[in-house]
């Protein structure tokens, strides 16, 4: 019989630690559910922290060694290459590219923890110096110092701790040799997020409230239509539409998402998980989602060897 998991967020207070038999420092959280699936733990501290914000860091060395890394296709210009395939193929604009980063700053404007609160105007982003062309550095997410952590209990300590929110499930698919193949979609994207949903017994229209790994302002479109929140090709009329933003069908990164809450790497997924686990507590203050009930967490390694190549999805209901 499978047991079912339970978050809460954790209060920063040090007294707390000593309830806890196991402290876990995970990028996600995916293994410390199936830890506690399989008996080896009740409860669990799952932490994340990372320290990015260092003068002269340069680029992320993800895949340092690969040839097309050595050719010029570090992480920018990946994304860069997958937002101008999206462009020729679906015919997504450069304003619509933008209008993921205005969003999230608006979302940002209400999350104290936030890096950016400032809101931005699409001409703003689009003026703003280009990274990678169609990539301006407002659609390119901010490193970040950050940390974040939850607390993950078996159905047993969720009784006794209180815990509200169920973990549906946790599933996480390694990435390929040909992740380069089809620039508009990410397999990996897709397979996860097909295996979680199955696993959960739920489909994308049962979602409510969704964080995703917004590395670059395309990189919002390709995962929401990975998570089916439209067709493939239709992630570009989705956020002009509205769909994504808060009082929209489904909002997506209500945090701010990593370009304006910031990309902490070993915090982010944590991160997105304590968002979710405050939005279905209803505790989100004024980028409240309402009546959020099912909130889904997305996060990713792209392309290159360093950088992982996985991606994980988990789903959690109160």
């Amino acid at each position: 019989m499978q047991r079912q998991m339970w978050y809460g967020a954790l209060p920063a207070t040090p007294t707390h630690a000593i309830r806890f038999v196991a402290l876990i420092s995970s990028r996600l959280s995916r293994h410390t559910v199936t830890a506690i699936r399989a008996g080896q733990a009740d409860v669990a501290l799952v932490v994340g922290a990372e320290k990015m914000h260092v003068p002269q860091f340069g680029l992320i060395n993800a895949g340092e060694t690969a040839v097309d890394t050595l050719l010029g296709s570090v992480v920018p210009a990946s994304f860069a290459l997958r937002a101008q395939r999206h462009m020729v193929e679906f015919g997504t604009t450069a304003r619509q590219l933008a209008m993921v980063a205005v969003k999230n700053r608006r979302h940002a404007e209400h999350n104290p923890v936030a890096v950016y609160h400032k809101p931005l105007t699409v001409d703003e982003v689009l003026a703003s110096p280009m990274i990678a062309d169609p990539l301006t550095r407002l659609q390119s997410c901010p490193n970040a110092d950050g940390a974040a952590a939850v607390v993950v209990m078996s159905q047993a300590a969720a009784r006794r701790h209180g815990a509200k929110i169920r973990v549906a499930t946790a599933v996480l698919c390694s990435g390929t040799y040909t992740a380069m193949a089809d620039l508009a979609r990410w397999d990996t994207d897709y397979r996860t997020a097909r295996l979680a949903y199955e696993k959960a017994g739920l489909g994308p229209a049962d979602v409510n409230v969704v964080e995703c790994h917004d590395a670059f302002s395309i990189g919002e479109i390709l995962h929401c239509e990975a998570l089916g929140l439209c067709p493939p090709g239709g992630g570009g009329q989705l956020i002009e539409d509205g769909v994504t933003s808060l009082g929209g069908r489904v909002p997506v990164n209500p945090s701010g998402g990593l370009l304006s809450r910031g990309h902490p790497l070993g915090a982010t997924a944590v991160a997105q998980l304590v968002e979710l686990t405050w939005q279905l507590r209803g505790q989100a203050d004024q980028r409240q989602v309402a009546d959020a009930r099912v909130g889904l967490a997305q996060c990713m390694g792209a392309d290159k060897n360093g950088d992982t190549k996985n991606c994980t999805v988990i789903i959690l209901t109160t």
